[in-house]
């Protein structure tokens, strides 16, 4: 058994392997190979390398890692991939196989980082001499279970009376609202290009960070959300465009993904020359959710983002993601968490004084 490193620009020469170890694990869309191989593409770079564990010659893990700082690896976390790279056949060591892989990456690495995993996938390890945990995020979920309307009376009375109130707004104003969802791999490049003028339309074009036909992000999505909708479709994967309009406007879109179990919002956009008293992206996913529960295809949507207010107006349930730094030598994750905690102790706000009488 032992690991063998390849560059990550052959990747697609590996697809078989990927695909292969993807079907025996948790395969779930952001993982697949139709996801993955466009991040390589787009947002890899030279030194960027794919790691292969075989055992009696059948793979028993895949990852595509990078050197993020002198002494240590990582798997490769581009901002469009909520997950860390990172594949394993059910049931083997991960510790095991992530030290190991120490072992195979040049340069003698000392820290080598699993990001970004979910534990509903993989469980959260416990610490040990040479593994350390750190949270990441929190992300939300819905449980796709019984019936929209026993789910949306569980929901707080301000969502559901706020809602209520902007369609009796609306429709007073002679306002129709549309909700349009597309599947098909004619319909991804066009749903690229209108994602990319609301989000060029808002503050993220200020920032530079809007997706755009033309960028590296732009020709990410497209070549993602294609190649997903042109899979078989027993293959039980898949992308979706949701978008949603006031009469022929529109006015709130999001871009998703698809497996067997769950759909996952990747982006959300709206146009911002809307009143946001109006609350499109909300309507949206009130109307989105009711078809999901009423088709009774997945048993989840997850967001995969960090929870903000929102999302727990949508739901309760919460779980925290992690990474995992795995050490060659105890007495450097000692070291390490010692110097962490000495940088938070810096960093840490300052008690406010208080007087006495």
């Amino acid at each position: 058994m032992s690991w063998r490193i390849h560059s990550a620009r052959d990747f697609a020469r590996h697809a078989a392997d990927w695909e292969g170890l993807h079907a025996r694990g948790p395969a779930i869309s952001l993982l697949a190979f139709d996801f993955v191989a466009p991040l390589v593409e787009q947002f890899g770079r030279e030194g960027d390398l794919l790691a292969v564990w075989r055992k009696d010659g059948t793979v028993g893990a895949m990852a595509i890692v990078r050197p993020t700082r002198r002494g240590a690896w990582a798997t490769f976390q581009p901002a469009q991939a909520p997950l860390g790279l990172w594949l394993q056949q059910p049931g083997l060591d991960t510790e095991k196989l992530a030290r190991s892989l120490l072992g195979a990456l040049p340069g003698f690495p000392l820290i080598f980082a699993l990001t970004q995993m979910d534990p509903m996938l993989m469980p959260r390890p416990a610490d040990g001499p040479c593994t350390r945990t750190l949270d990441y995020i929190d992300t939300a979920r819905v449980t796709l279970g019984g019936s929209f309307d026993d789910y949306w009376a569980g929901r707080g009375k301000n969502l559901r009376g706020n809602l209520k109130k902007q369609r009796a707004r609306l429709e007073r104003e002679g306002i129709a609202t549309r909700l349009q969802i597309d599947r098909s791999p004619e319909a991804m490049a066009q749903a690229v290009a209108d994602y990319g003028r609301l989000e060029s339309s808002g503050w993220k074009a200020g920032k530079g960070t809007a997706v755009s036909a033309d960028n590296a992000q732009g020709r990410y999505y497209r070549a993602m959300l294609e190649a997903l909708a042109q899979r078989n479709a027993a293959s039980r994967i898949s992308s979706s465009v949701y978008r949603y309009y006031f009469n022929e406007q529109l006015v709130a879109m999001d871009l998703c993904v698809e497996d067997a179990d769950s759909i996952v919002v990747l982006k959300t956009s709206y146009d911002e020359s809307v009143p946001s008293n109006w609350s499109p992206t909300l309507l949206m996913r009130e109307e989105a959710t009711r078809a999901l529960f009423d088709a009774g295809r997945f048993t989840r949507i997850e967001f995969y983002g960090r929870v903000m207010d929102w999302h727990l107006r949508w739901t309760d349930e919460v779980r925290t993601m992690y990474h995992v730094n795995y050490y060659r030598w105890p007495g450097l994750r000692r070291l390490h968490t010692m110097l962490d905690a000495r940088l938070n102790a810096r960093n840490r706000p300052a008690p406010t004084p208080t007087t006495s009488l």
